[in-house]
Formats: C-alpha cells, structure tokens, sequence
C-alpha cells in the first residue's frame, strides 16, 4: 500500500512509452489521468469542505514515531513531483534529491512543513489519494479496512485528516508501543531462556570443575603421602650420612695427626741430611783448596823447568850464533789475509745493511753459522699472524735457506710463557730451539754464541740492539731482521 502511494501521478508520473507503441495511446492515457486528477481534485475539494464545518481536532501528544516515519516516507516520495513555486521555502532545497535522501536528510523539515503548511499537506495528501484511492475513500466513509497496516492507516489518516483522524492516530501509536512491549518481552523471554540455559552450562561446568578438583585433590593427597615417606627415608639415610661423616671425620683426624708426625720425623731427617750436605761441601772444599795447593806447586815446578829451558835456549842461541828474527813490522799490522776473513770483514762498504746481497755473502763464508731471534723476525715480517702461523713460515723459508746455501742454521724462540710443550717437526737442516723457564731467547742465543770455539764465523739475524752489542763483543757479526725477510722474499 505505501509502495503505491510512493508511485507519482499525474504527467511527472508516467512512465516513457514503449518503442512501437502509438501516439493516440499516450494521448489517451493522458485524458484518463487527467479525468482522474479532475475526480479527484473534486473529491478533495469536498472533502476539505466537509472538514472546515467540523471543529478542528489535534493530537494529545506527539506523532508516533512510526507513523511519523511512513508520513515522512510519504512526504519525501511525493516531493519531486510537485513544482517548485508550489513547495515550501525550506524544502525547495531537497527537490533534486532523491525520496531516499530526502527522507534522511530532509525529515525534520518535512515533518515540519507537514504541520506548519496546510496547503503542503493537502498536496501531499492529493498525491496519496491518486496512489491509494481505496484506503482514502475507506478513512473518508469512516470505516477503517481491516487488511490495512495500522501504521498506513495512521499515515492517511494524518494527511487525508477525515473525522476521527486524532483517534487512528493515537490507536496506531498505542498499536506500535503494543507490538514493541510485545516484542520487548519476547526479546526478554528469549534473553531469559538464554541466560537460563548459559546458567544450566555454568552449573554443569562448576559441577565437572568440582569433580575435577576433588580428583586432582585427591592426586594431591597421594601424592603428599608419597613425599612424606620420600622424607622419612631422607632423614633416615641424612642421619646414617651424619654418622658415616662423623666416623670419617675421626679418621681424618687420626690420618691428619699420623701425616704430622711423619712430618716432623721428616723435617728431622731433612735436618740431618742438610747437617750431611754441609759436612760433604766443608770435606769436598777442603779437597779443591788441597787440589788448588797441589797445582801450584806443580806451577811453581813447572815455571822453574821452563825458566831453565829458555836459558837452555839462550845458551845454545849464543853458542851456535843463530840468525835475529825474521819477523817485519809490516808482519805486524794487522788486516784480512786472504782464506782467512770473518763476517766483520765482509762487505764493509757497497752494500747496504738491508740488502740479501750482503745475507748472501756472509752465508758463503766456510762453516758459518746463523743464529736466527724467531720471534724477533716474524713480528717484524707478519706480526698479525698467529704465533704458530709465524714459526711455521719462518722455518719453512729457513729450511729452503740452508739447503741452497749449506749453512748451519739455528732458530731461536722465546719459550718462558709457553704452558704446554710444543709438538713440532723441524725442518731439514734447521735447528730450533726454545728458551728454558725463567731465560729469554736473548740469552739462550748469547750462550749459543759463546759455546763456538774462538774464531768460527757466526751471523746473529735480530733487531734487538742488547742482543747485537752481546754478540758482537763475543765475535759474532749481528744483521737487521729486515735483512733475513728481504732474503727470503727474494726467489
């Protein structure tokens, strides 16, 4: 019924004919419509007359608000078919839009105008009339159809305003507040039987979280007793540990006690050994000085004999008129006689002290040997390299060193701070030696130098400048690191 009230009448109304249909058609549509638009201008034109000789009837309290939303509805369907001159100034605005935004944007206003415009009511009402005749002419008859929603009923009855019109509004609006207190109580029944059942769910939840309690309560129980007996046979095997700590504690006592008079008979012997040590050191002095006092004699002996020899020797020089000396000064002054030079008297001047050509020519002197400071070179060459790393490397370029120039070799390095032994194999023709406990490989080196017989040529590879001034005062001829890394970088 509201849908055919929201249909538009009139020319704004009709719909576009259909391709193929006549004009003659559409000009007889428009004399019908027009007819009925005449019948009902009529009908309307009574039917106001017949409402001006009655007293005005009005609303003991405000409209509905569902009847207010179908008069809206109305309202803004029927709008866009009026003229523009013929509408309200505050609803000319909402004519371009359509009944739906008209009817969200523009209800107040129509509500409005629909009470504050009679004329714009009765517009609107005519549209009605033209989209439910039957509904209309049933209101005006006073009969109410019995079919018709109340809220449509209401709606006419608010535009159209037939006899009565107050009470069909106020009994819609008791209709409406009945079904919603109706459907509030439905809605609150089915909230109770929800929240009854939700109930029945949380007692059948707490009952099985009971049982659930109970048996995990009792697991408890079982498992305390079970605990307690575990403590009970703890406290019993802690007593028998107290007592067994105990006796041991006495045997401590007694091995502690038998430990300190083993020491003391210890300390006594040690005592006596000492006095022992003492008396053979006294003895074996005395047998050194009696040994001491021994060779001099024998000194003294042989100094006599050989002051006899050489005036032995006088004699015979002067009683066979043997020739003077041959020696010359010039056999004197000292300098290199050849087959015969050391390293201090190998490339003096030439060569610089970096060059491998000055390695090389001390290495091809006859039975040399050379005494490399290893860690001396290798934090020199590669110092970033691991300590295994660097000897690695600097053996293996020694090794290829003394096979090409059939040197003696011996390498050096610092063993005071090693805490484990070294597990190495030294190269072929290189000898490698770590310093002791408490010695550093300066020393080591400056024994190794001395333990050679006076006269053999030794080269010292090392930048350490005590190391150089120790070697040199016991023959040996010191070189710079860079002088062995140059040599062996070159192929």
């Amino acid at each position: 019924m509201v849908d055919a009230a929201r249909e538009p009448a009139g020319p704004q109304g009709r719909q576009p004919a259909a391709d193929g249909q006549a004009p003659a058609a559409e000009a007889a549509e428009t004399v019908v419509a027009a007819a009925a638009s005449a019948a009902s201008e009529s009908e309307a034109g009574e039917a106001d007359e017949a409402a001006a000789d009655r007293p005005a009837e009005k609303l003991d309290r405000p409209l509905p608000e569902g009847v207010r939303r179908r008069v809206v509805g109305l309202a803004a369907d029927a709008l866009g078919g009026l003229p523009p001159g013929e509408l309200p100034q505050s609803l000319r605005q909402y004519a371009k839009f359509t009944p739906a935004r008209r009817a969200k944007y523009a209800a107040t206003a129509l509500a409005a105008a629909l009470e504050s415009e009679p004329a714009f009511r009765l517009r609107i009402a005519e549209r009605l009339r033209l989209g439910q005749p039957d509904l209309v002419k049933a209101l005006e008859a006073g009969s109410v159809p019995g079919a018709a929603d109340p809220m449509d009923v209401a709606a006419a009855a608010y535009l159209v305003r037939p006899a009565g019109w107050s009470r069909l509004v106020a009994e819609a609006g008791e209709d409406a507040e009945r079904a919603g207190a109706e459907g509030a109580a439905a809605e609150a029944t089915r909230l109770a039987e929800k929240l009854q059942a939700e109930l029945a769910e949380v007692r059948a939840a707490a009952r099985a979280d009971l049982e659930r309690q109970r048996a995990e309560s009792e697991d408890v129980r079982r498992e305390a007793d079970s605990l307690r007996k575990k403590v009970r046979s703890l406290e019993s095997d802690t007593r028998r540990a107290q007592a067994e700590s105990r006796r041991l504690a006495g045997e401590l006592e007694a091995l502690r006690a038998q430990a300190a008079a083993e020491r003391s008979a210890a300390e006594t012997e040690a005592r006596r050994l000492r006095h022992r040590v003492s008396e053979l050191e006294n003895a074996a002095e005395q047998g050194r000085r009696s040994a001491r006092e021994g060779r001099s004699v024998e000194d003294m002996r042989l100094r006599l004999l050989l002051d006899t020899v050489l005036h032995s020797a006088q004699g015979l020089q002067r009683e066979l008129a043997l020739p003077v000396s041959q020696i010359r000064p010039a056999d004197l002054v000292e300098a290199v006689v050849p087959g015969a030079a050391s390293p201090h008297d190998v490339a003096r001047r030439g060569l610089a002290e970096d060059d491998p050509a000055l390695l090389d020519q001390l290495l091809a002197i006859p039975q040399v040997h050379l005494v490399v400071d290893g860690y001396n070179v290798t934090k020199t060459g590669y110092p970033t390299l691991p300590l295994e790393q660097q000897r690695i490397r600097l053996l293996g370029g020694l090794a290829m060193l003394a096979q090409r120039t059939q040197a003696e070799v011996t390498c050096v390095f610092d063993g005071q701070d090693l805490d484990v032994p070294v597990i190495m194999a030294p190269p072929r023709g290189v000898r490698v030696r770590f310093s002791r406990t408490g010695e550093t490989a300066d020393e080591l080196i400056r024994r190794l130098v001395r333990a050679e017989p006076q006269g053999r040529p030794v080269v010292v590879v090392s930048t350490d400048r005590e190391v150089a001034e120790g070697v040199r005062k016991a023959g040996a001829r010191p070189v710079a690191s860079v002088l062995l890394l140059n040599r062996l970088a070159r192929p």
